[in-house]
This record gives structure tokens, C-alpha cells and sequence, in this order.
């Protein structure tokens, strides 16, 4: 089997109304694995980083939070994280991958 499709995502917590701090970008990203698995199964991974963890990936210059990465390539940076747009990627992808083209 080849090695899954790697949807990485990268936040930092933020200011919550209210004051305190909040995390929504790891909740949207936990939410994201789930549809990934649902639609795709082991073919995709979804991992989630905080900027401030030791282990969060090097970011490409000029990026902003939260950053989506899909494989290699950034997907989006800033704005919203968006499921749509990663859902397409990864159908092109995972439909590209030379272990889907030997099923067919």
C-alpha cells in the first residue's frame, strides 16, 4: 500500500470572545480527519500542529495561520480553512496515486 495523501494543518490558539483563549483551529482540523476518513479512509491523513508545539513542520516564508498543506504543496494560507477545497484536492490526488489506477 502506498503511503497516505498528507493533509497537514497548522494554528496557534486564539483570543476567545469572552476573553481567555480558544482553539478552534485544532477543532475544524479534528473535524476535517473525520470527513477525510469517512470519504477517503487510510488513503489520507490529516494532522494538525500548533505553531508553538516542537514538533509543528518548518513554514514556508511569507505563509499565514492557519496554513493547509496537501502532500507538498501549500493549499491555503490565511483565511479559513476550508473542507471543500481540501475534498478536491484530494479526490485529484488520491485518484492520481498509481494504487488507485491498478484497482480500475
Amino acid at each position: 500500500m502506498d503511503a497516505p495523501v498528507r493533509v497537514r494543518i497548522v494554528g496557534a490558539p486564539t483570543a476567545a470572545c469572552g476573553g481567555g483563549v480558544g482553539d478552534g483551529w485544532r477543532a475544524t482540523a479534528t473535524m476535517v480527519a473525520a470527513q477525510m476518513a469517512r470519504r477517503f479512509g487510510d488513503a489520507v491523513s490529516v494532522e494538525y500542529f500548533d505553531l508553538f508545539d516542537p514538533n509543528c513542520p518548518a513554514l514556508p516564508s511569507g505563509v499565514q495561520l492557519p496554513l493547509v498543506t496537501v502532500g507538498e504543496e501549500v493549499l491555503s494560507s490565511g483565511g479559513k480553512i476550508s473542507l471543500p477545497t481540501i475534498r478536491r484536492r484530494l479526490e485529484t490526488l488520491v485518484a492520481e496515486s498509481p494504487q488507485t489506477q491498478e484497482g480500475a
